[in-house]
């Protein structure tokens, strides 16, 4: 396998880790009783 492949690799887990992470972060931060959303509309705040 050539060396530029190896680091593509690499790359694309590092990537998948780091995308889950944070997947795993937001559902741990859902568990307040407040939702604060940001958007265009402009914010949003809602009890769960």
């Amino acid at each position: 396998m050539k060396p530029n492949m190896q680091y593509l690799i690499i790359g694309a887990l590092a990537v998948v880790v780091c995308v889950v992470g944070f997947l795993y972060y937001q559902e741990t931060q859902k568990t307040s009783g407040i939702e604060i959303k940001v958007n265009e509309g402009g914010i949003t705040i809602e009890k769960q």
